[in-house]
Formats: C-alpha cells, sequence, structure tokens
C-alpha cells in the first residue's frame, strides 16, 4: 500500500464556528503531521485536497455541474484561479504551465460540452508526455445514463487518451482520488488524468482528513534499470565507431538535461535532440548536430542513417523522424532507454533494452562509459566525430532572402531569438512556423521550447504561452503563431489582459495554412484548395490582426518590411505590462528545408527543391538533381 504524504493543513476549526471552515480559514492554521477529520462539503473537500498536493493555479471555465467547487474556490488564498474564454485554452494552458515548470499543470471544467472542450488538451498531453489533471463536473449520480441535460460519458470519452481517469460519486473518495491523480499523472511517463465528481457527490457532506491512504495495483513504474542491461549497454558503446545519442523529450520530461550533458562530455559522442527534446543539450555545444526527423538537419539526418549504434534515451522512433522504418538507420544496433516499456521495441527492435528513469539511466550509463574509459577501454569516435562535424560545417540549415524585398518568415524567427535571448521560452502553434521555431531559434536549455509534438495541435500556442508565463512571469516568454493557428485561441488573449499575464505573440502571416500550402506545392500540382486565409497578402485583412489585438487590450504592431524586424521586436520587448500581438506579414511561398517526404526514406531528404546530399561519400557534398533555378531555399 502507498501513502500519499504531503504538506497537511490543519483541519481543526474552531470550537465556537458553527459553520464549516472554508480553505481561507484553513489555509490560515499551522500545519501538523496529524490533523483530526472535520466535515465539510465534498466541494471544500476537492479545493482541499488540490491545496494539500501543492497546487498553485488551476485554469478553468465554471457551468452547472462544477458550480459548487467554485464557491469554495473563491476563498481560498492558496489556488490562484485563471477563468479561461474556452476550454481548450484552459486545457493547454495547465500543458504550458506543466511544460514550463515540470510540476503538474491543473484544468477545470462543467460537464457535457465543458468536459468534450477538454479532449483535445488531454489528447495532446498524453501524446507528449505531459503531466496534468483535469477536473470535469458531472451531473448527479442518479441521472447518469438518462441523457440528462450537458450529460457526457467524459470517462469513457477519455479512456484511450488518459494515463487513468476516475468518476468519483461518493464525496469520501474525493481526497484519495485527487492524490492519486497527481500521483499517477507526475510519476513513470508523465501524461494526463481526468478525475469526473458528480455534481450530488460536490454537495454533500463528508469527512476531509489528509494524507489519503491509497492504493493502485499494477502501477508500479520502474525507475532503476537493471544492472545487467546498463552493462550490455556499456559494452555496445565501447564497440561502436559511429555512435549517436538519440535524445527524445523524455530526458526533458524526466528532468534529465544535466545528467545528458554530463554523458556527452564524458563519452563525446554526437547527438541529436529531437522535435520534443530542444534545449536538452545546448545547440551551441559542439557535438549537437541538430534535429532529426521529416524537417531535421541534414547532419542529424545523416547521422542516424550511418550510424552503427543508436544510444536511444526516451524516444519512441516516432515516424516523423524514423521516415520509412524499414530503411531507418540500417547498419545501426539499438539501445533503447525508456521509463515506459511499451515503448521498448515497439516500431525498432532494442538491442539492449533498459526500463527506468531517465536520471537514472543516463547516471548509471554515464559511470559505465567512464569506468571503461578510465580503465583504457573507451570506445574512439575520434573519426566519426570529425566525419559529423564536417556534415556539420558543409550542411547549415539556411534559406534564401525573397527576391521581391518581403520578409523571410525564418529571418522573423532568427532574430526573435537573438533580441530574446536563451532564458526566454519559445511557444510554438503547428505548421510551417513551428518547423522554423525549433531551427531557427538557438535553445540553451530546457524547457524553453514549448509546442504540440505528438498531436500537432493548432491552436496550442496562445493558450500553453499563457500557461507558461503564468509559472514563470519573470520570464519573456513568445507564442511565436501562424495566420491560421492564431485564428483558433486567440481569445484567451482576453484571458491575458484580465489576468495581467503579458505573453508576446509573433503571428508569422503567410495568408495561408502554410504547411498545407506546401504540400500542396510540391505534391498537388500547386493547387491550393482551401488554403488562401485572406488575412494578408490579397488586399484584404479578415480579420485585421492589429485592430484585433487592440480590441483585446493588448498592444498591436505590424511589420511587413525586412529593416523593422530589429526594431519591432525591440518595441514588443520593452512593452511588459500588456500583451503585445505582432503581425509579421511574410513570404507566402517559403517552403521550410531540410525536408524528408512522408512514407519514404530518410536518405532521401532534400536540402531545397530538388536539391539533395550525396550519400555514397565520405565528405558528402550536396548536388543539384535538377535545374538550378528551380531552388527555392539553400
Amino acid at each position: 500500500m502507498t501513502k500519499a504524504v504531503t504538506d497537511v493543513t490543519d483541519l481543526q476549526a474552531k470550537p465556537a464556528d458553527p459553520r464549516p471552515p472554508s480553505p481561507a480559514d484553513l489555509a490560515q492554521r499551522p500545519a501538523r503531521v496529524e490533523v483530526e477529520p472535520r466535515t465539510v462539503t465534498g466541494a471544500q473537500s476537492l479545493v482541499l485536497a488540490l491545496e494539500a498536493v501543492g497546487v498553485d493555479t488551476v485554469f478553468g471555465l465554471p457551468g452547472g455541474a462544477i458550480l459548487p467547487a467554485y464557491d469554495p474556490l473563491l476563498d481560498s488564498v492558496k489556488l490562484r484561479h485563471v477563468l479561461v474564454r474556452h476550454e481548450q485554452g484552459a486545457g493547454h494552458a495547465a500543458q504550458g504551465y506543466a511544460s514550463a515548470t515540470g510540476k503538474v499543470g491543473v484544468c477545470m471544467a462543467t460537464s457535457g460540452p465543458g468536459a468534450t472542450n477538454l479532449v483535445t488538451p488531454i489528447a495532446d498531453a498524453y501524446m507528449d508526455s505531459v503531466p496534468m489533471v483535469a477536473i470535469t463536473g458531472q451531473v448527479s449520480s442518479r441521472t447518469i445514463g438518462t441523457d440528462a441535460f450537458q450529460e457526457a460519458d467524459i470517462r469513457g470519452i477519455t479512456m484511450p487518451i488518459t494515463k487513468h481517469n476516475y468518476l468519483v460519486t461518493d464525496p469520501a473518495e474525493i481526497p484519495r482520488a485527487i492524490a492519486e491523480a497527481f500521483h499517477v499523472a507526475a510519476t513513470g511517463r508523465p501524461g494526463p488524468v481526468l478525475v469526473d465528481i458528480t455534481k450530488d457527490a460536490l454537495q454533500a457532506s463528508t469527512t476531509f482528513s489528509w494524507p489519503p491512504t491509497f492504493e493502485l495495483p499494477g502501477y508500479r513504474p520502474v525507475t532503476r534499470p537493471h544492472t545487467k542491461q546498463i552493462k550490455a549497454a556499456a559494452e555496445l558503446i565501447r564497440a561502436a565507431r559511429k555512435p549517436v545519442l538519440y535524445v527524445g523529450g523524455g530526458v526533458i520530461r524526466g528532468g534529465a538535461a544535466a545528467e545528458l550533458r554530463e554523458l556527452v562530455e564524458v563519452a563525446q559522442i554526437p547527438l541529436v535532440t529531437t522535435l520534443m527534446a530542444r534545449g536538452a543539450v545546448p545547440d551551441s555545444h559542439e557535438l549537437h548536430l541538430g534535429m532529426p526527423g521529416m524537417h531535421g538537419s541534414v547532419p542529424a539526418v545523416t547521422a542516424l542513417q550511418k550510424s552503427d549504434l543508436l544510444i536511444t534515451l526516451g524516444a519512441r522512433f516516432d515516424d516523423r523522424v524514423t521516415g520509412e522504418l524499414s530503411s531507418f538507420a540500417p547498419e545501426a544496433k539499438v539501445i533503447h532507454a525508456d521509463i515506459d516499456p511499451a515503448e521498448i521495441s515497439k516500431n525498432r527492435h532494442a538491442d539492449v533494452p533498459i526500463v527506468g528513469d531517465a536520471k537514472e539511466v543516463i547516471r548509471d550509463l554515464t559511470a559505465a562509459v567512464k569506468a571503461d574509459i578510465d580503465a583504457g577501454r573507451g570506445g574512439d569516435y575520434a573519426a566519426w566525430r570529425k566525419r559529423t562535424a564536417g556534415w556539420k560545417a558543409d550542411f547549415p540549415i539556411g534559406y534564401t532572402a525573397p527576391e521581391d524585398g518581403s520578409i523571410a518568415p525564418q529571418y522573423v524567427i532568427e532574430r526573435l531569438g537573438a533580441l530574446t535571448g536563451a532564458e526566454g521560452t519559445y511557444v510554438a502553434g503547428v505548421g510551417q512556423h513551428q518547423m522554423w521555431a525549433a531551427q531557427f531559434v538557438q535553445y540553451e536549455r530546457p524547457n524553453s521550447w514549448l509546442n504540440s509534438g505528438g498531436l500537432g495541435t493548432m491552436g496550442y500556442s496562445v493558450p500553453a504561452a499563457m500557461g507558461a508565463k503564468a509559472a514563470e512571469p519573470e520570464r519573456t516568454v513568445w507564442a511565436i503563431d501562424g495566420d491560421g493557428c492564431f485564428q483558433m485561441t486567440n481569445q484567451e488573449l482576453a484571458t491575458c489582459v484580465v489576468n495581467e499575464i503579458p505573453i508576446k505573440v509573433a503571428i508569422i502571416n503567410n495568408s495561408s495554412l502554410g504547411m498545407v500550402r506546401q504540400w500542396q506545392t510540391l505534391f498537388y500540382n500547386e493547387r491550393y484548395s482551401n488554403t488562401d486565409l485572406h488575412t494578408a497578402h490579397d488586399g484584404r485583412r479578415v480579420p485585421d490582426f492589429v485592430k484585433l489585438a487592440e480590441a483585446y487590450g493588448c498592444v498591436g504592431l505590424r511589420c511587413e518590411r525586412p529593416e523593422d524586424v530589429d526594431a519591432t521586436i525591440q518595441q514588443a520587448l520593452e512593452i511588459n505590462d500588456r500583451p503585445v500581438v505582432i503581425d509579421f506579414v511574410v513570404e507566402r511561398d517559403a517552403m521550410v528545408w531540410p525536408m524528408v517526404p512522408a512514407g519514404v526514406s530518410n536518405d532521401k531528404v532534400t536540402m531545397a527543391r530538388a536539391m539533395t546530399p550525396v550519400w555514397d561519400r565520405e565528405d558528402d557534398e550536396a548536388v543539384d538533381q535538377a535545374d538550378p533555378t528551380e531552388e527555392d531555399e539553400a
């Protein structure tokens, strides 16, 4: 049996006080290890449980079924509630809060459509291993199954996209459910947990005590790696001549960036960081080859393809990294370390599987590699380092400035990162701007890059940036968004204004659903079916983003010339009392390069349109395979 041990609030009410104590009353009393149980409502029990597990911010929107919880929430001096304008915004804000801090994010909604509006961020959190607890109200227990007003089986709906979920009909079960939910969300492979509570359970009287005792049969995440597997991994590392550290988002979620940096310094093995792992090792590190995958750097893609050993840490061999799986890294043996045993050998057979927490695994690997080096048995990777460094020098990610004098979107993002610096937090939507943000901002610290990786959710950026800024108000937080993504959740700018959360938004406005347009250009004979958003390039602005920003109470700026980019960004950086929205009107036909088309081998990586590296020569030079005038960007 596992006990949840947290700070315990003194629930002893004054004997002369006839009413149940409010959360505010209880919060002002001294903490002690043992408390006398007190009679409270289920709603008060919920608020007290949230306080006890250390929650400080809840993003939510009230409604009928959850309304009983909002009454005691008003009295809490420990919980800040941020009233969003749409429940999806609450979920993404909780994700942003969690991704920026590593703590569990919390969102709250009512039953029916309130709960179903959380489905997208819950699925997003599940795909990207974000620790989150979603609390929803449910209709009264006696009306469940009758198609009551605003009834939805949110537990059934979210069963495939949560680590665990609860339907609580007994108010006595609320503390245990909350304690378990936070434990499950934060331990093992992090992820979302749903707690659905019926309205009558929130209204009924109950006895609250803390900490609750709970038992989770079958839930025993393995954190310590097996010594035998570490030894086997060390043997493969010692024997390899072309190893690559393939670093995934699990290293970020596991808080193992410092341990990874030590392993890199000890082993001196080249590395790549996936889209979800940007910042796990500083981009400036000489052994960092960049991001692999569909829009990864040529050195990163090439190194994986030509390696003889993949040391895979917290990555899952996602299709966007591997391309055609059967041709991915054909000569490589695989060490695969992950806290989730279901991921190991799911897509690629692991020669050495290691189940364990990223910190523990990397620490043990570092110790084993160091012991080999100290004993004179270290691997010899000098030639491999020289070769990968050559690829890095020969094939940097770049772009060509538009000939018509318009703004290159890559330039905007490059300057935004340079002027803001490594201490900023960058939160992207999904599409071309997401890939450019991953490529052209230099990430030097973990948790500085937030994005929707697995689900690819348009609308993620603005509310996630809001959550990140609420969590770390001292940081500059940029939402780097497309004109399509921005229009899905920009109503949360009102939330930011009212709650004094001064995020900065850079809209990369190409008047299109940019990534879809790129695919239509490359694969659909430039037949642009339903991708024109009419936001900048046809003489209309529908909407006018500057006017929209001002209507919300934000500062609205527009930049249409390359020579104004720096000054506009600098102006935004100097405004910190309210949100700033910049409409960057950029070249419409810019494309994301490099690119590996979906479903083909990574050997088919293209640096630009019709330009691919030659793979079968040691010096790996790029050759143009068509008319040079067809090249769009280098």
